[in-house]
């Protein structure tokens, strides 16, 4: 633990979510970004319940790091909306209502399917090959009913259509916009392996009509795959 002002001792409503392993040892530069990524994940997952208070020397502790790197990745996931910070006692993770939910489909839509339609007249079969192994990492997640892989691997596809529009701030923006909604699901019902495998295969889908340049069906799945996050699993 650094060496700074002594935080509150956790309370019943502030502690470090169930046991799991420790992270390697990793170089000083890598740290912030290993927790960052272990923390993505346990909200994915569901670790991090929404209205629940986190401190950083818990979480430091199961992670087996300083309170420091913890701090600073709490404080990136505060900008991207996935917790808040509660003063004196740590980070609380936020609650997203149904109508939060719908407003996060709706921007997604409105920016994610214009741009899709103009890539299908643009970018020729090959480069949408190029994110079959994207879709594929999300179907394998899916299958194992691996909800923090399938969240990694639903981002991961998106920011590759999104890329090939070469406009990063939109890759950007859409990027924030889904993982809020992800964060979102994380501590709700559990989606059923069968509805994991439903959302992935939206993106195998979607890659099939944008290679064979099916205007009418691409915008239908992309509608239809962007406005199921409308609701809570």
């Amino acid at each position: 633990m650094e060496q700074g002002t002594a935080e509150p001792q956790p309370d019943a409503r502030v502690r470090a979510p169930g046991s799991g392993p420790l992270l390697p040892r990793p170089r000083r530069h890598s740290v912030r970004g290993q927790v960052l990524d272990a923390l993505r994940q346990a909200l994915a997952a569901g670790e991090l319940l929404p209205g629940e208070v986190y401190s950083a020397p818990a979480l430091a502790e199961r992670y087996g790091v300083s309170a420091t790197p913890v701090r600073e990745a709490m404080q990136q996931l505060a900008t991207e909306g996935a917790v808040e910070v509660a003063p004196n006692r740590g980070f609380r993770v936020s609650e997203r209502s149904s109508r939060d939910l719908a407003e996060l489909a709706e921007v997604r839509t409105m920016l994610e399917v214009p741009a899709i339609l103009r890539l299908a007249r643009a970018v020729p079969p090959e480069r949408w090959e190029e994110l079959r192994p994207l879709a594929e990492d999300g179907v394998a997640a899916a299958a194992r009913g691996d909800r923090a892989a399938y969240a990694d691997a639903d981002h991961a596809f998106h920011q590759g259509l999104m890329a090939l529009t070469g406009n990063r701030r939109l890759t950007q923006v859409t990027g924030d916009l889904l993982r809020r909604a992800q964060w979102s699901a994380g501590g709700g019902a559990r989606l059923r392996t069968a509805e994991l495998l439903a959302d992935a295969s939206e993106h195998t889908a979607l890659l099939d009509a944008l290679i064979a340049q099916e205007h009418a069906v691409i915008e239908r799945i992309a509608r239809e795959h962007l406005s199921a996050a409308r609701h809570p699993h």
